[in-house]
């Protein structure tokens, strides 16, 4: 059995635009599931608390079962770590 190919798409999105919608909704051509990865840094004054954007970003794709929202707070290669070793587990 061939590994499910799997994509990150990291960023602030405060908020998300219309540009993120188009390269996540473009990604899923590419890749099976796409993890839309919400940075939480409390040293940036954003827009939208961190609740607010995950609920706007899971709004937006609700009937999208390929594509899942989190949020993660320092590296992203951190993130993508722990993910794997969940996984793992």
């Amino acid at each position: 059995m061939k590994p499910e190919k799997k994509a990150i798409y990291a960023g602030s999105f405060d908020p998300i635009t219309n540009g993120h919608i188009d390269i996540i909704l473009r990604g899923k051509k590419l890749f099976e599931q796409i993890l839309v990865a919400v940075l939480q840094n409390p040293s940036k004054q954003t827009l939208f608390s961190i609740q607010e954007r995950l609920n706007l970003i899971r709004e937006v794709f609700k009937n999208e079962s390929r594509i899942e929202v989190d949020f993660f707070d320092g590296l992203l290669v951190d993130y993508a770590r722990r993910l794997k070793k969940k996984k793992k587990s």
